[in-house]
This record gives C-alpha cells, structure tokens and sequence, in this order.
C-alpha cells in the first residue's frame, strides 16, 4: 500500500509545505539487529534536506519503516544536532525513512500545518516536540486514527493518545541540577530569575516547577523574583533579561530555561558589564555556550547528549512500528546499553543531564 500512494503523498506535501511557507548497532535483545542501509531524506520547511539522502519526504523508500519528526523549531542547533544523531540511527538500522520538519517560527499553529501533511502522507510513525500540547493532542488522535503510530521525544504531550515519549532526562534530575548549579554560583543566596521560552512547553515548565521546589527546599534565603518568556527568540531572550535587571538593581542569578534563552541570558550579563556579579546557568548546546562559559558570563550549561537523543528517537520508533514490546531496560546500541523503559509513563529514559564547563564542552560538537 505504501507504494501505491507515493505520488498522492508526493502533491499532498508540496500543497502543504506550500501553505506552510506562505502562513508565515545494536536493537532490544527480544529483536533481530537490521543490516546497515541507506541514508534516509530528511525534509526541511523551505530549504535542502540537511545533511540526508536526495528523496523528499513524499518518496517512499519501498518496505521501510517511514517515521516523522515535527520538532519545536527547525533550524535551532539543539534540533539540528537531534536531527544529525537520528540520521545516525538510520544507517545503523537500515529499515528506516526518517523524514524531518518543523515550523521556521516556535509556532503551534504552523507546526499543526506539517503534521497535517504527515497524517495525509500516512507515514508509519508520527513523532512530535509540541510546542503547545494542548493543541497538538487532537491531531495526534487523528493520526492515530488513521493508523499511525504516536510518539512524542524531547517535549511530551501527557494527555495525548502518544504510545512512547522519548525522554531526554527526568524533569526532576534537570530542575534540581539546573537550579543546583545556579545557587552554587550565587553562593547560595540572593534574588534569581527564569527566562524560559514557550509559556506552554510541558517540559520547560516541568523543570521550572523541580528547580522552584529544590530552591524553596535548600537554599531558604534565595527569592525567586520573576518567570518570563521570550518564546524561541534569542535575542527578546537578552531583552527581557536586561528588563529583569534592571528592575530588579539587587538580582544576581538568571536562568535560560531553553537553548535559545540560555544565550540570551548569558549575552545580557556580558552586555551589561556584570560577568561575576550576575550569574548564570543555561540549558543550551555545548558550541552555542562555549564562549560564554569561556568568558564567565554562564556558569554552567545543563543538558544531555542531544545526537543520543535523536538516535534513540528512531529506534524507538522502530521498535513500534514492528509491535515490540520495550523490555524495563533495553540495549539500544554500544553507547546506549541500558536505556530504561517505564511501561506506566510509557517513558523511554535517555538518562541523566550533563553539566557543561569549560572543562568538558569541547568533546561535543554540536
């Protein structure tokens, strides 16, 4: 059936991404290891297919598992870097299409329009990072109406049909080493602030949430003072920053709760001359943060192998589209050995955060 409908999927996505633009190795020890295969496309909103092979995301690619990502952003470093480690995957698995794109603008509307196309295209698998998880639960019902298998990686949809969330870490284990890591900085005290992104991200305002509770339990003379959000807009990022400062003369500690307000941030303390009197702690991408933990505007940067992340993506999305059950600990591949199943949350475990300094940020490329 896939065969059959690939020149009606191949008119459905150029109709759509045209409304879009003009709008705005190793498997689970119960599997059999897939022989390595090639490079599938990944298809970019208005642009070349980045770093993939030459079909588009309308052609199929015989008998292989056909599975769609709808990130938050495209064309953000953290999203990138998701997408190049789930390209490794595909190599490395062999049965698999992965056809990747989202919204230009952090944008729930638009990034409804592209899995609209992907419900129409009928792929296999339909992975989503909902801006607005609200929104985005009744397209997933439709999805899986029609057939398709439904995950969520990087941000969940808790009141979805979704069948998998792909999570990066606990928010719990990012809240309370994100506010850990400021505080520390602060020496412990003073008047701190978050500058997240999307104001209904679940998973932004899930850890915003832990690093409250881990404040209020150890560190009982610090204030939380404000929680802004700048969307995925770094440089509104550095505004609001600078606004929080300078309505609050006394503030001494700042969070970037996303990769692009991490940033912002960190640019605003520099701007404002105020390295070692305001500090900082971003969840951001190691390259995008080196020069700011380079220069002591950041004090840290939390987050987790993000290429990892991609790479689990496609395997979990494999292991669903075939009906195999996830094991409570699973061997995805020679970095990812014990990879933790939680059949209650239907949550699969990347693991725990990492702490970016200048003293490891340059293994990582990304």
């Amino acid at each position: 059936m896939r065969i059959s409908r690939r020149s009606a999927a191949v008119a459905t996505l150029a109709l759509t991404v045209a409304l879009v633009a003009g709008a705005c190795t190793k498997k689970n020890d119960s599997t059999d290891a897939g022989a390595a295969g090639t490079t599938a496309a990944a298809t970019t909103a208005g642009s070349e297919p980045a770093g993939s092979g030459t079909e588009s995301a309308g052609g199929g690619t015989g008998d292989k598992i056909k599975i769609a990502f709808v990130p938050k952003l495209q064309g953000s470093p953290y999203f990138e870097a998701m997408n190049t480690g789930a390209e490794k995957a595909v190599e490395a698995l062999g049965d698999v299409e992965w056809l990747y794109q989202g919204p230009t603008q952090a944008d729930a509307a638009a990034q409804s329009q592209i899995v609209r196309s992907f419900i129409q295209q009928k792929v296999d698998v339909l992975v989503v990072a909902p801006n607005d998880p609200d929104s985005m639960a009744p397209l997933m019902k439709e999805a899986q109406d029609a057939g398709i298998k439904v995950m969520t990686a990087d941000t969940d949809a808790p009141n979805s049909v979704r069948e998998v969330f792909v999570n990066q870490a606990t928010a719990q284990g990012i809240g309370d080493t994100t506010a850990k890591t400021l505080l520390d900085a602060m020496g412990g005290k003073g008047k701190w602030a978050i500058v997240s992104c999307g104001e209904t991200a679940e998973n932004l305002n899930s850890w915003i949430d832990a690093e409250k509770a881990y404040v209020t339990a150890n560190y009982p003379d610090a204030e939380l003072v404000d929680v802004v959000y700048s969307g995925e807009d770094q440089a509104k990022g550095t505004q609001m920053s600078i606004d929080l400062m300078n309505a609050n003369p006394d503030l001494t500690g700042l969070i970037g709760q996303c990769t692009t307000s991490a940033v912002g941030v960190a640019q605003a303390v520099k701007d404002a001359g105020k390295i070692g009197q305001i500090f900082t702690v971003g969840v951001g991408t190691p390259l995008s943060m080196k020069p700011y933990l380079e220069d002591g505007s950041s004090s840290g940067s939390i987050l987790w192998d993000v290429e990892q992340l991609g790479y689990l993506t496609v395997w979990a999305g494999q292991q669903l589209a075939q009906g195999k059950e996830l094991a409570a600990t699973n061997d995805v591949s020679e970095t990812l050995p014990a990879v933790k199943w939680d059949a209650a949350s239907k949550m699969l475990l990347l693991g725990d955060p990492t702490v970016f300094t200048t003293e490891n940020v340059d293994q990582y490329n990304y």
